[in-house]
């Protein structure tokens, strides 16, 4: 199995690129940022091993160039709520051509198969019953799913797309969520923070969408999309877990609730992986606390 990985620069490419490497597989990685700093503190020094392509996903023939001689390919690579706000025309470049582009590029290279993050942005804030975005996010995200179900009954191309609400854990340090993983870098490292949201939200552990991401890879053919709420909890909650491994945190939260509803079904991946378990709100933060304990 050799897979590509786009946006392996980033702390879910991170865990991914453990997962595969775990199993012996052999790893590309095309993302805009030359450091493997990240993706080297959670996978390991192994990492300095692997293809490293620096590139864009927008960028159609560098998309093409990093596909060939691949099996599969785990597409993450992507820009966030506020960079599609600000510019949506980047940011349609980017999570939806880019992701037509890994598509297209399967097609010409004979992949069989795509493994691709949505979102649950593609949900509204006032009800789940079906996909409704309001943001430019949302509806890019959407767009992408639309065309992975069409390349598979176009062309016979499976794919598996994840739509997680907040994912946190070690190495998320960036966008407007990531609240919760500097919380517990902060009380890792005995130093004050305010997470900048309150209220509550759905809260997803890294590695269990990895671990989707990785199961993915060797699913049954057709083309499926696995809702993820994670540990639906509040943020003032968190911050008392937070206290149960370290006492003296000096942690506060202010601001709106993030805004997308938890009022989705995510049932079907546990229906349709009965191995696979969620992982709650008290482990993922130990795992996530640790990390940050041992890091300077």
């Amino acid at each position: 199995m050799r897979v590509l990985v786009t946006g392996g620069g980033g702390f879910l490419g991170a865990f991914v690129i453990k997962r595969l490497l775990a199993r012996g597989a052999d790893v590309r990685v095309l993302d805009t940022n030359a450091d493997r700093a990240l993706a080297r503190s959670i996978a390991g020094e192994a990492v300095d091993g692997i293809g490293w392509i620096v590139g864009d996903v927008s960028d159609r023939t560098m998309v093409d160039g990093a596909v060939r001689g691949c099996t599969h390919i785990a597409h993450i690579a992507g820009v966030l709520t506020p960079v599609c706000r600000a510019d949506p025309i980047r940011g349609a470049e980017i999570n939806l051509m880019g992701t037509l582009y890994v598509f297209d590029a399967a097609l010409r290279h004979g992949i069989q198969r795509v493994v691709y993050t949505s979102s649950a942005g593609v949900y509204s804030k006032s009800h789940g019953a079906y996909p409704d975005p309001a943001t430019h996010y949302g509806a890019f995200k959407l767009a992408g799913e639309g065309s992975a179900r069409a390349f598979w009954e176009d062309h016979g191309i499976s794919s598996t797309g994840i739509r997680p609400l907040v994912i946190y854990g070690p190495g998320r340090e960036g966008g407007p969520s990531a609240g919760i993983s500097l919380a517990c870098r902060a009380a890792a490292q005995n130093t004050p923070y305010v997470i900048p949201f309150a209220g509550r939200s759905g809260f997803v552990y890294v590695d269990e969408v990895a671990e989707v991401v990785e199961m993915g890879l060797d699913a049954e053919p057709g083309s499926r999309v696995y809702p993820m709420k994670g540990d639906v909890t509040t943020v003032e909650q968190i911050i008392e877990a937070i206290r149960k491994y370290k006492p003296d945190a000096q942690l506060s939260c202010h601001g709106d609730a993030i805004w997308l509803t938890t009022e989705f079904d995510d049932d079907l991946l546990y229906r349709e992986n009965p191995d696979h378990k969620r992982v709650l709100i008290d482990e993922g933060l130990k795992k996530t606390l640790d990390f940050y304990a041992t890091r300077p």
